[in-house]
């Protein structure tokens, strides 16, 4: 394994005694990478030698070496588990993957591989979240200064907890964390001061939370130095959500008086303390809202802001242009990478630039391995396990699928992330988040995924640049109703000046750059099978993805994990979507395709 040298270590001079305790954690940590990686499979196979899942295997009780575990236990998928967890959700108590008790069941996403996973946790693996949570702000001290002189406005969101037959708790990981004592009960850190109470935080009901944490971020509106949410698509709701209720905040905070639309008793109480009347601040928002241009919304209404923290890597990255529309070009900061799975690793360069973000895997937190991307499409079966590669070992610019074997019993399970290898801090290995592993489109034997579909996107808006509009929120599904099939991509646009949208002409445009953009065996079968049709584009009103994601979020999924499907084939969302459709266009002619050409 070859270890640059070069990189800085330790990392910088800490703000503060505590932060040097974490980032001497962090140099230890990466610094021992193997030795560490080591230690964790050896805890790990100790403490669930008497597993039902581990027995099966016969691997011997006392076995915790690497080579013995990586030839008798193989990879897996969630649906080679699914059994087994179905067991543990309907109240089988025995060792089926964890010697520990099962805590809870963490729900995924609800589109990740298009269905909402149930993932078995222990009560452990919150002091190892909390752990990497407490490393985030000592590193970010390191790039910006004075972070203990104000607060962060975070919107912050819980969902509805749901039991499983057997009477475990199911929800969403962030909706476990806010709920736990770690949070609810966390020491006072002038580093890390939300101007959102907890009361909340907390409230199942969305608008009622956001409506407040947004009252409480514009009552607090000069203290306020960071901005963020988990994702950039719930920064945008929440700014989305500012345009809509601005007038009734306007006048709760002219008159201290609370929206009665606001029921939750914790929350009226809360805010009875700290809601007092503010003509001044009212007017001041009054008259920055009620400006048709909210360019630079961010900055003007909370001045000192010094970055968003909001995760816009992967499918995130398109919204990357309206946050800086909104923001004036804020620095953006992905500080950490973690799934309901596990929780990874984090950013050691937080400020650097959406496009240059790479995560540091800390050893600790489970047992990673790696399956070599160009590898990884070949069949992998229980009876021949594959050749993985360890945290210790990986090669830069080399893509791999992540594998995770966790405390709570999950052995070699493929999460479905690629990874590309950027370089070392030390002896750890940093990471790009490439995509999921997942084909989103596919008509015939074309495959395009998410990192594609995305960069065709951004192709193709390019031709829109000239006329002050970028696409603001995008899904697709492959039409087969009609023969050839085609793609369709439903775009919602944010027009800045209505007087100079873009025409039928440069949005057909965009169709046919789209489909240039896609790979080879998509333009074979267009220009010389005729087995796709061109490619369409709907565009739809303002709002249609708010209105996708309240659907959404109604079905049971989490508002803090909601990400927009970049597929969808669910009819009731696709009718959505149609019924709010104001043109479609089409690819005016075919692409350019050559048997030499191929990717």
């Amino acid at each position: 394994m070859a270890v640059d040298s070069t990189l800085p270590s330790p990392l910088g001079p800490p703000a503060n005694e505590k932060d040097a305790e974490a980032l001497q954690f962090i140099e230890e940590m990466t610094k021992n990478v193997d030795s560490v990686q080591e230690r964790v499979l050896g805890e790990i196979l100790s403490r669930n030698a008497e597993t039902e899942y581990l027995k099966r295997f016969h691997l011997n009780i006392g076995a915790t070496d690497r080579e013995t575990f990586k030839s008798k236990i193989p990879v897996v998928s969630y649906e080679d588990l699914h059994p087994e967890i179905q067991r543990i959700a309907n109240g089988d108590k025995s060792p089926i993957l964890s010697a520990h008790p099962i805590s809870e069941l963490l729900t995924s996403s609800g589109t990740s591989a298009g269905e909402r996973k149930l993932m078995p946790t222990i009560h452990e693996e919150l002091d190892r979240r909390q752990l990497l949570y407490s490393l985030l702000m000592p590193v970010m001290n390191l790039y910006v200064p004075g972070l203990d002189k104000g607060k962060g406005l975070y919107f912050l969101f819980v969902k509805a907890e749901t039991k499983t037959p057997g009477g475990l708790v199911a929800r969403p990981v962030l909706t476990s964390y806010y709920k736990s004592d770690h949070f609810k009960t966390r020491p006072y850190d002038p580093f890390n001061v939300y101007t959102s109470p907890n009361e909340a935080i907390l409230c199942v009901d969305s608008f009622q939370s956001m409506y407040t944490q947004m009252l409480c971020g514009l009552m607090m509106r000069e203290e306020v130095l960071r901005v963020g949410a988990v994702f950039a698509s719930g920064l945008l709701r929440a700014i989305h959500f500012l345009q809509i209720n601005w007038k009734q905040l306007a006048h709760d905070i002219e008159t201290g008086t609370l929206n009665p639309k606001v029921t939750d008793a914790s929350i009226r109480a809360c805010m009875s303390k700290i809601l007092k009347p503010n003509p001044e601040l009212s007017e001041f928002i009054t008259k920055e809202c009620s400006d048709e241009n909210w360019e630079c919304i961010i900055t003007r209404i909370w001045p000192n802001t010094k970055y968003l923290d909001v995760i816009v890597t992967g499918a995130m990255a398109q919204y990357i242009p309206t946050l800086e529309y909104y923001s004036g070009g804020l620095p953006m900061a992905c500080t950490m990478y973690a799934s309901s799975e596990c929780y990874f690793g984090l950013n050691l360069k937080p400020m650097c630039k959406p496009s240059e973000v790479s995560y540091t895997i800390m050893p600790n937190m489970a047992y990673f391995e790696f399956l070599p991307h160009e590898s990884s499409t070949s069949a992998l079966s229980r009876d021949s396990p594959p050749r993985l590669v360890d945290l210790a070992d990986l090669e830069v610019g080399k893509e791999y699928e992540l594998i995770i074997t966790t405390y709570a019993g999950l052995c070699r399970y493929r999460v479905g992330d690629i990874l590309r290898v950027t370089g070392f801090h030390n002896a750890a290995p940093q990471f790009r988040f490439i995509r999921r592993k997942n084909v989103l489109l596919s008509i015939e034997s074309d495959k395009t995924d998410e990192a594609e579909l995305q960069k065709a996107i951004e192709n193709a808006s390019v031709f829109l640049k000239e006329f002050n509009t970028s696409v603001v929120e995008y899904t697709s599904y492959a039409d087969t109703k009609q023969i050839p099939g085609h793609y369709v991509i439903y775009w919602e646009l944010l027009v800045k000046d209505s007087a100079n949208a873009p025409t039928d002409n440069v949005l057909n445009q965009c169709c046919l750059q789209m489909e240039e953009s896609l790979n080879s065996v998509y333009r074979q079968s267009r220009v010389a099978d005729n087995s796709i049709g061109p490619l369409e584009i709907r565009v739809v009103k303002n709002g249609t993805f708010e209105e996708l994601m309240d659907y959404a979020i109604s079905r049971g999924a989490s508002i803090n994990q909601y990400k927009v499907p970049r597929c969808v084939s669910f009819i009731p969302i696709m009718e959505l979507l149609d019924s709010r459709v104001v043109s479609k266009h089409f690819s005016p002619e075919l692409p350019h395709w050559t048997p030499e050409r191929r990717r």
